[in-house]
Formats: structure tokens, C-alpha cells, sequence
């Protein structure tokens, strides 16, 4: 049966996103796409106009699934919910597009101001930074830190992420729960046994 345009878009697209995950943006050929999805070169360049448009698109469709998860875990309540729903969210998205991630936290070679892990990482700080700025304001904090306490989160868990997307020990609730409470006690305040409350 002969797919539709949009049939073989979504076919070559998941199929690059195997092989960048594999073998990453230089690694992977246009012939090997091609080759993977029983297509003629030309038909890849026909729907993407070559390796870069593909590879964009595959990285675009990730940041925007890692984007909308954290965006809607950030649901509200208590600070260190938020931040339980915060560190879950990232590890979730680990565990569940775990070939989407480990492209994300490559460096992105195709020259755009979108795309790569670090603007991913800035624009869940900038969500961050908004709940923070409430959260400092209601207790007598002073704003304009909530910008560093924001980067500071986002990155000690995205670190954190990209380290366990390997090691994938201890489970991810234990996890989260050690980055939350490495973030809420500090390190002076540390819990022996910490578990998440939520």
C-alpha cells in the first residue's frame, strides 16, 4: 500500500530521529535515511531538502514536546511541589523519549537561534523564573534573583538528566526526590531519607 505524503514525512522523520539518536547529526547520512525507510535519496530531499531541514525538524518536534511537558507540570501549589512536578516532568521525559533527549543534549549543527538543548533549558528558566518571582515576592525575597535561582534549578536538574539517561539508577522518583532535596534543604539541611511528598 502506498503511503500518503504525510504517511512518508512522519516515516522519514522517525526514522532519522533513530538514527540521529544513534549515531548523532554527522554520523547519520541522507543515503541511510533513505536506505532505512525503503526510499530513494531524493524522496528525503524532496520532503526536507537535505540532512539539516530533517535534522531541524526532529530537534524543532522534541524541544517543543520537552517544552509542553515542564510548561504543564508547572501546575501550581506549594514551591516544592512545583519543584517535585518540575524535576519529574524532565526525568519523565528522559525515561519516555529517551532518543529525543540524547538528541537534544548534543550540540545542534544546524545554525538556527532554536533548537538546541541550551535554548530549550533557557526558555523552561524563563517559566521557572515567573513562578519564582511570585513565590519570592509573596515571602519578601528580593525578584530580581529568581532569574539566578531559576537557572540554578533548571540546570542542576537537566545535569542531573542527562547523567541518569545512562545510568538510569536509581529510579526516577529517587531521583527526583535527591534533587529536590538537594534543592529545598540545601546542602546544609539534607534529608537522610528524602521522598517525594506528592
Amino acid at each position: 500500500m502506498r503511503m500518503t505524503g504525510s504517511e512518508r514525512r512522519q516515516q522519514l522523520l522517525d526514522v532519522a530521529r533513530a538514527l540521529f539518536a544513534e549515531k548523532g547529526f554527522d554520523g547519520t547520512s541522507i543515503e541511510e535515511i533513505a536506505a532505512h525507510a525503503n526510499v530513494s535519496k531524493p524522496v528525503v530531499y524532496e520532503h526536507f531538502g537535505g540532512k539539516e531541514g530533517i535534522y531541524a525538524v526532529v530537534v524543532d518536534r522534541e524541544t517543543q514536546l520537552l517544552l509542553d511537558r515542564m510548561v504543564s507540570a508547572l501546575h501550581g501549589g506549594h514551591p516544592r511541589a512545583m519543584l517535585e512536578q518540575a524535576a519529574t516532568a524532565l526525568l519523565g521525559y528522559v525515561e519516555d523519549s529517551h532518543d529525543g533527549f540524547r538528541i537534544l543534549v548534543r550540540d545542534s549543527p544546524v545554525a538556527s537561534s532554536t533548537g538546541t538543548f541550551s535554548t530549550v533549558l533557557n526558555d523552561i528558566a524563563s517559566q521557572v523564573e515567573y513562578i519564582l518571582a511570585q513565590q519570592f515576592a509573596a515571602r519578601g525575597y528580593e525578584e530580581k534573583l529568581s532569574a539566578l535561582y531559576a537557572q540554578a534549578l533548571v540546570g542542576m536538574v537537566a545535569l542531573t538528566g542527562q547523567w541518569w539517561l545512562d545510568a538510569r539508577k536509581p529510579k526516577r522518583d529517587e531521583v527526583a526526590a535527591h534533587l529536590v532535596n538537594l534543592a529545598w534543604n540545601g546542602l546544609s539541611h539534607l534529608e537522610n531519607k528524602p521522598r517525594l511528598l506528592g
